[in-house]
């Protein structure tokens, strides 16, 4: 018969971790030598808590037991159910009118994906080009100058400004038909 050996488990009841840290052990001793902190004595209780205690379990079993012969549903779950079923938002109701007015769900949703991870992708460029030391500043700058240039161009005269007008509105007709 070939002998097996079996390895056992030793708990030591000796306190020799410090500091959370495990301590080192020799490379001679074994490694399946685990020991443990002791534990603190469990507080002592006064002697009218434990009855406390009981009677209000079997409270709570009274209350379950109640409820579960019983076939009606509890109050908060009524008034939570008449919460949900009383009036949805009317915004919701034009998005799901919306959506069941559109025959190619598939590309709408896969739509959607996109522009959520352009989105995401857009934002982690702009954060990593924020964190360049100059670029910041030097893009700051350049938006002003811009807004400057525009506005003295389309909106500083009369003449310039009726012609901004009349091409947005142009434009605003010619995305969503005329109105």
């Amino acid at each position: 018969m070939a002998s097996t050996s079996s390895s056992t488990l030793s708990l030591s009841s000796s306190s020799t971790l410090v500091d959370a840290k495990a301590p080192r052990q020799s490379p001679s001793s074994s490694p399946q030598c685990v020991t443990l902190p002791t534990l603190p004595p469990p507080p002592v209780h006064s002697q009218t808590r434990p009855s406390k205690t009981a009677a209000f379990c079997r409270r709570i079993a009274r209350n379950v037991m109640g409820m579960a012969t019983t076939r009606e549903a509890p109050a908060a779950e009524i008034a939570t159910t008449e919460l949900a079923i009383a009036e949805t938002p009317e915004i919701v109701k034009t998005i799901q009118e919306a959506w069941e007015k559109v025959e190619d769900k598939y590309a709408v949703s896969s739509l959607a994906v996109a522009g959520v991870v352009a989105l995401w992708g857009s934002a982690g460029m702009i954060s990593a080009i924020d964190r360049l030391p100059l670029i910041p500043g030097v893009l700051e700058v350049v938006g002003i100058g811009y807004t400057g240039w525009f506005a003295y161009k389309n909106l500083v005269f009369k003449p310039d400004r009726e012609a901004f007008v009349r091409k947005v509105k142009e434009t605003y007709n010619e995305i969503l038909g005329s109105s």
